[in-house]
């Protein structure tokens, strides 16, 4: 079996690299030295989570392209709420005393790979709606 549709791998990793984000320390405390996870923060945990299932329902939404790719987008903009929102716990009014450090080898960057194969498989997806708006010109 082989997959036509590249989106479709690019989708499934962005979903399994939010999953993943949930699940790894992000920071770290220097005082404490505790690692921060998002599955600590149950809003934020819930936010991942929400994102992951988002891509994978994208995933079989194949017959119907602009629900897919507006659910699609819908991920990105969630991706980045979550980003702001891991920065609003490490540096905002509630955040933890002492310092805060990332840690850039692990949740920080699954985020950013998760980003980028969101808009990889959007592209993609936006590709797929063109050829077929092609196709129909030519009936």
């Amino acid at each position: 079996m082989v997959i036509q549709r590249l989106q479709t791998l690019f989708l499934f990793i962005a979903a399994v690299l939010i999953a993943l984000f949930s699940l790894t320390p992000f920071a770290t405390v220097a005082e404490f030295s505790a690692d921060l996870c998002p599955k600590d923060f149950p809003v934020f945990f819930i936010l991942n989570i929400l994102i992951a299932v988002l891509l994978l329902l994208a995933i079989f939404m194949y017959r119907n392209l602009k629900l897919q790719k507006k659910v699609t987008l819908l991920s990105m903009v969630l991706i980045c709420c979550s980003a702001v929102t891991g920065g609003f716990l490490l540096y905002g009014p509630n955040a933890p005393d002492g310092a805060v450090k990332l840690i850039w080898a692990g949740g920080v960057l699954l985020l950013v790979g998760a980003l980028v194969f969101a808009i990889l498989a959007y592209r993609g997806i936006g590709k797929d709606q063109r050829t077929l708006s092609s196709y129909d010109r030519i009936r």
